[in-house]
C-alpha cells in the first residue's frame, strides 16, 4: 500500500484527487495530521486537533462496478472501519448511510467522492475521519467520541490506519466478484438502531418507525407505526439522537 504522510493539508481526498491526475496506484493511501478543510458529508467541517486523530483518502479503481451499485463500495468501506475499531471496543455500529457509531455517538465518518465512466465507476477517492485520541470537542457536532474516550487508552493512529487498510483488501475481492448480496446481509447485520422503534425526521415532520432493510442502491425502507414502509434516499431522513 503506497502511503504518503503529510503534516498538513487543506483535506487529504483533495489532496489525492489532485495526484490522481497522474496514474496512481489501486490503495495509494494520504493520511494528515493536519486538515484545514475537511470536509464531512452534508458539506459539514470534520473536527480534528492536529495529530490526534486519523484523517487520510486511498483510491479506487472499481470499473468493474456498475454505477446504480456504487453503495456496496460504501458499504464495505464502512464495515472495514467498524470492524478495526471493534478490536479496540465493543458496541460499534454503522449509522445509515456510512457513519460509525458507539452507542449514540459518532466516531468516524466517510466522504466517498465517485467519478464514473458510462455506467461504471472509473475512480473512488475514499476519505475517512476517525476520532482516536482527541480528548475535547469544541464545534457545534452534537455527538462526536473517540477511541481514547471510549477505552481510556491512547491509541496509534497509523496502526489503526494499516489495520482498516487491511480489512477494505479482505472486502474489495467480494466486491469485485460481485457478492453484493452477501456485502448487503452484513452490511445490515451491522447497522445502528437495527432492532425496535426509533424516532426520525423528514422533511414532513418527526415519526417513529423501525427498520425494515437497505436496498442495492442504498434506500433506505422504514415501517411508521401505522405499518406503512417508507423509502428514504440520502439526506431525506435523520435520526432523532436527543
Amino acid at each position: 500500500m503506497p502511503l504518503i504522510q503529510l503534516e498538513e493539508t487543506t483535506s487529504t481526498n483533495v489532496y489525492l484527487k489532485e495526484l490522481c491526475r497522474q496514474p496512481m496506484k489501486e490503495f495509494t493511501t494520504v493520511v494528515a495530521r493536519f486538515q484545514t478543510a475537511g470536509r464531512g458529508q452534508r458539506g459539514n467541517f470534520w473536527e480534528s486537533e492536529p495529530g490526534q486523530n486519523l484523517l487520510f483518502s486511498f483510491v479506487l479503481y472499481p470499473d468493474f462496478l456498475e454505477a446504480r451499485l456504487q453503495f456496496a463500495l460504501s458499504q464495505i468501506v464502512s464495515l472495514a472501519v467498524k470492524d478495526t475499531l471493534e478490536m479496540f471496543t465493543s458496541e460499534i455500529t454503522v449509522k445509515w448511510p456510512n457513519d460509525i457509531y458507539w452507542r449514540d455517538k459518532k466516531i468516524a465518518g466517510i466522504l466517498i467522492e465517485n467519478d464514473l465512466q458510462g455506467n461504471v465507476l472509473k475512480q473512488s477517492i475514499v476519505g475517512i475521519g476517525i476520532n482516536i485520541n482527541q480528548q475535547a470537542f469544541h464545534s457545534p457536532a452534537p455527538n462526536p467520541v473517540s477511541l481514547s474516550q471510549i477505552t481510556g487508552s491512547e491509541h496509534r493512529p497509523l496502526v489503526i490506519l494499516r489495520l482498516i487498510m487491511r480489512r477494505v483488501q479482505e472486502y474489495y475481492p467480494y466486491l469485485r466478484s460481485g457478492e453484493t448480496a452477501l456485502i448487503q446481509e452484513i452490511y445490515q447485520e451491522a447497522l445502528f438502531r437495527r432492532e425496535g422503534l426509533y424516532s426520525y425526521r423528514d422533511k414532513d415532520g418527526e415519526f417513529e418507525a423501525e427498520f425494515v432493510r437497505v436496498e442495492p442502491e442504498g434506500r433506505l425502507i422504514l415501517r411508521d407505526k401505522s405499518g406503512t414502509e417508507r423509502g428514504f434516499m440520502f439526506k431525506e431522513v435523520e435520526y432523532s439522537l436527543i
